[in-house]
């Protein structure tokens, strides 16, 4: 509360000094085609540093001389120079320039223009971004592109999310895309210390995102690049730009607002008086409600303070940001401290351009510990919260949960840790004077983080004879880049074809070091081996793309990658691509149609996969020691920690993704109304998945090896209007669904139709699965037992279908039954604004998902009371009363749920008070604030579909001020 009363006085004393500025000269500066008044105009006395930008409704105002040249500047438009004479007011209409128009994309080692790219390449903007105090700058994207969704892990402070780009295209391989940060790619595996690697991107520092996802447009990246690419660039300031100062402010609160439903006191004690096998001897006389004491209101704040300013051969832009966040779980805390600079220079009449982007982070955690939201839905309601002595009131066996606010708790529990982050580009684009049209870019980064942690636990409290633990950890990070291309760009009049070629370099090597000092099993502090993690990447590229009469379009790309993860018979993987394009709407048939834009286009390209998290050597027979003398051999009166040998398969080679894609692009009303159908058809061979083995085949009962193919299908769609275009009224959407089907067609090396693996673990005896992987399913299919109800449609204990009709229920008879992933998901996005007025939101939906509530399948029963391993009562989930089931049923299909959900995502309302020379925008902005759903568990936005101990998703509002001059 002390961070949000403090932000608000913030806002308090900035307020009267918006009343500055003095002015000699004003005006409005309008679009010459609409008289639209045009806001963000820059505005430059020529020769000087003096300058001023337009305000929202267009106004500016500036201090000149008599004979000074005004420069007025925008993107999008022609740059007009007026001589001051005395003009009073001064308005200026721009002319819009046709050229400058047509959106520039990057589309990975270069760029192109929205109308010429022949990929499925979707740039999501400034302008677009979801609204509120948004930590995670993911989230920005979360609605707003077709065939990109965005699940947030839970609510915890400075948690990430996971993101799918056309459902992804491995199994036990990663899934996520590579991101590209201003040329960096960075490690998909994050870096130690974090929630979300992330959050050390500023979102108020992000200009934009691009979305690459079919392969002919993400092949020149190769090695990584199956499950799509997203570049983020990040804003740098403009050239002959004023001086800008800008102060934003963020405040916010979050609460949780819905809970796991388990039984309360009052139910506890009434469904014991129907039973004999309670005893109401271990009963307490509160009536607690757990999960309400374990979690709270969140305060939040995120501050940044930005300075920029352009002159005409250098502009720069430099970034202060912090960040405190709250998470709804008592004592779980994220703060942020960064700085984000940008620097940019032009040498030899702009042929040189040097671009330096550098971001110091230091991220600061406390962990709260998680295990208390499972404690919290297992612990007795009748129970207070402290005892007689002021103590937390504990069950005493030894076997029995621990009050769940004990180790919430600081004198009981800290896990705090502390990162410190640096993220480095450096950028050289050359024009070569003695041949136009050929530049050599070059880009060297480096990632590099160090993270110190220290986890302190004290003694179970019902455990005479335990002792309190300690884990200190930490290590480092170290994430090298380098890569370089020629470019060549040629308009070739003899043939009316425009060329552009590239070839270039890539190198990039990751390093990792682990290193933890913990209690052992004897209570003592030990050193724990140093884990060093190594891998390179070296590839060779080149591009081709060709624009033949402004109408059909052909791009080539090629890209051969080596990677250290695999042996030299398998090292080196070859990853080509090829789309062409046919702009419709450029041919004569069709110059007097209603399209103002109808472009054709198809591609094909190969992808691969080489991340298996840390698993560098998996093609190597090497050895692992012992950690914490686990695994020792006694000598004597001494043990001696061993060396064991790991699991491998020699062969192991890359994973490949072949993906063919169809698309058609169109535009009416002077593209007012513009969208995009897209049809992708993807299968990926040698899938790399962990499988398990016979035994004593390896080393071990599982392997990574290459082993199986999928194949995914789907068909994406958005549509974009700007449905109201005035003076005053303006009325934007969006809106973009996705349907997706995705199967495992093989999964072992004998083509066995039957052979599968269980996947999904869930709570409720030991290593127990609900999914399975087999070819024909979906990765994320159930494997149930159906259920079998009574005529009044209620379920019956333990009575399930005899599949094979052998008389016995066994897991023979278990099938397949529904999955997790979405057959569509959608997004829809309104801007409005009205004067000085401004309204958005966003909605998010999803259908054809299930979820697995394993919270009620394994404590929807008298058992989970009952039969508790020691002398106490845990509590159960409130399904019990209607199901009476005594045992758990942990595989019934009557636990599978339909997920289905619209969500309203974010909804913020702005006003802009404009004033001389600087301007002030109030904010107040809602997040998650509502789901609709037919889902009874906790939240049906689950990425793995099963529901257990999930830290809940809170509710955000957010009071934001936005203040610059």
């Amino acid at each position: 509360m002390k961070t949000f009363l403090n932000s608000l006085l913030v806002l308090t004393f900035l307020l009267p000094a918006t009343l500055f500025s003095q002015t000699k000269v004003t005006g409005i500066v309008t679009d010459e085609a609409n008289a639209l008044p045009l806001p963000g105009v820059n505005i430059l006395v020529k020769g000087t540093t003096t300058g001023a930008s337009t305000d929202f409704d267009g106004n500016y105002s500036i201090t000149v001389s008599q004979g000074d040249i005004l420069v007025f500047s925008y993107l999008g438009y022609k740059t007009k120079e007026i001589t001051y004479t005395g003009q009073s007011p001064l308005n200026v209409a721009l002319v819009q320039d046709a050229g400058q128009l047509d959106e520039v994309v990057l589309i990975g080692y270069g760029s192109t223009t929205k109308q010429d790219a022949t990929g499925a390449v979707e740039k999501v903007s400034d302008e677009e971004f979801n609204r509120g105090a948004i930590v995670a700058p993911e989230q920005l994207l979360a609605g707003k592109a077709a065939g990109v969704r965005i699940t947030s892990g839970g609510g915890a402070a400075g948690e990430g999310s996971e993101i799918r780009i056309r459902g992804g295209a491995s199994l036990t391989a990663n899934n996520s895309p590579l991101i590209v940060v201003d040329g960096l790619p960075l490690d998909q595996r994050g870096v130690q210390g974090v929630r979300n690697s992330l959050n050390a991107i500023n979102p108020a520092d992000i200009e934009d995102f691009v979305v690459l996802k079919d392969a002919s447009a993400t092949a020149i990246y190769g090695s990584r690049a199956s499950n799509g690419v997203i570049l983020i660039t990040t804003k740098k300031g403009k050239t002959n730009a004023p001086w800008a100062v800008e102060y934003d402010l963020k405040a916010s609160l979050q609460s949780v607002n819905d809970y796991v439903d388990v039984l309360t006191a009052d139910q506890f004690i009434d469904i014991q008086s129907t039973n004999p096998e309670f005893d109401p001897s271990l009963n307490g006389t509160a009536n607690t409600n757990w999960q309400e004491e374990i979690f709270t209101t969140g305060v939040g704040a995120i501050h940044n303070l930005t300075v920029s300013k352009g002159y005409e051969n250098f502009n720069f832009r430099v970034n202060l940001n912090h960040v405190s966040q709250e998470g709804t779980l008592l004592g779980d805390l994220y703060e942020r401290n960064a700085i984000n600079t940008a620097f940019v220079h032009r040498f030899l009449d702009n042929d040189l351009k040097l671009t330096l982007t550098a971001k110091g982070i230091k991220d600061e955690y406390n962990f709260a510990d998680q295990g208390s939201i499972g404690g919290a839905i297992a612990f007795d309601p009748t129970q207070s919260i402290f005892d007689q002595d002021g103590n937390y009131t504990q069950l005493g066996d030894p076997l029995a949960p621990v009050n769940p606010l004990f180790y919430l708790d600081n004198n009981n529990y800290q896990n705090r840790s502390t990162t410190k982050r640096a993220i480095a580009n450096f950028n050289i684009d050359y024009k070569f004077w003695f041949l136009e049209g050929l530049r050599f870019n070059l880009n060297a980064g480096i990632d590099y983080s160090e993270n110190d942690g220290a986890e302190f636990r004290v003694a179970n409290p019902n455990n005479a004879t335990g002792f309190n633990t300690t884990n200190l950890y930490g290590g480092f990070d170290k994430n090298k880049s380098l890569d370089f291309y020629f470019n060549y760009k040629s308009d070739i009049q003899s043939i009316d074809t425009d060329l552009d070629v590239t070839v270039g370099h890539a190198y990039q090597e990751f390093y990792k070091l682990n290193e933890n000092t913990r209690t052992n099993s004897e209570g003592a502090l030990a050193p724990v081996p140093t884990i060093i993690n190594r891998n390179a990447l070296e590839s060779y590229f080149a591009r081709a793309s060709f624009d033949i009469s402004d109408k059909y379009l052909v791009s080539l790309s090629y890209r051969r990658d080596g990677s250290s993860r695999f042996g030299p018979d398998n090292r080196w993987g070859n990853f080509p691509g090829a789309s062409i394009g046919w702009k419709l709407s450029n041919e004569e048939f069709l110059a007097e149609s209603f399209f103002s834009n109808l472009k054709l286009r198809a591609g094909w390209g190969v992808t691969g996969q080489q991340e298996l998290n840390n698993n560098n050597y998996g093609y190597l027979g090497i050895y692992s020691p012992a950690v914490n003398n686990q695994v020792s051999v006694q000598f004597g009166d001494e043990f001696v920690p061993t060396l064991r040998p790991d699991a491998f398969a020699a062969d192991l080679k890359w994973e490949e993704t072949s993906q063919y894609n169809v698309a058609l692009d169109f535009g009416f009303f002077d593209n007012r109304l513009t969208g995009t159908i897209d049809g992708y058809y993807r299968e990926t061979t040698d899938l790399l998945a962990q499988v398990p083995v016979p035994a004593g085949s390896n080393l071990s009962d599982q392997v990574t090896t290459n082993i199986g193919e999928t194949v995914s299908r789907g068909l994406e769609f958005s549509l974009n209007g700007e449905i109201i275009k005035s003076e005053n009224l303006n009325w934007n959407a969006n809106f973009n669904i996705t349907l997706q089907d995705r199967e495992i067609t093989k999964l072992n090396l004998s083509d066995d139709p039957e052979f599968s693996i269980p996947v999904g673990g869930i709570s409720g005896g030991t290593g127990n699965t609900i999914q399975l992987y087999k070819p024909g399913l979906d990765p994320s299919t159930f494997f149930v037992f159906r259920q079998v109800y009574d005529a009044n449609g209620n379920a019956i204990e333990g009575a399930y279908v005899d599949v094979n009709g052998d008389n016995q229920i066994t897991t023979a008879d278990r099938q397949a039954y529904k999955k997790a992933t979405p057959d569509a998901f959608m997004g829809f996005t309104n801007n409005f604004n009205y004067k000085n007025f401004d309204l958005s939101f966003t909605f998010r939906g999803s259908f054809g998902n299930y979820v697995y509530n394993n919270v009620a399948s394994s404590r929807g029963n008298l058992a989970s009371i009952l039969d508790a391993a020691g002398n106490y009562q845990p509590n159960a989930h409130q399904s019990v009363l209607t199901t009476g089931f005594r045992d758990q049923q942990l595989f019934s299909d009557a636990y599978i749920q339909r997920a289905d959900f619209v969500r309203l995502d974010n909804l913020s309302i702005g006003y802009l008070i404009p004033f001389e020379k600087t301007q002030l925008r109030l904010s107040l902005t809602g997040t998650n604030l509502f789901v609709i759903t037919e889902y009874d568990g906790l939240d049906p936005e689950i990425s793995s579909g099963i529901d257990n101990n999930f830290y809940p998703r809170s509710t955000n509002y957010v009071l934001g001020l936005n203040f610059s001059f």
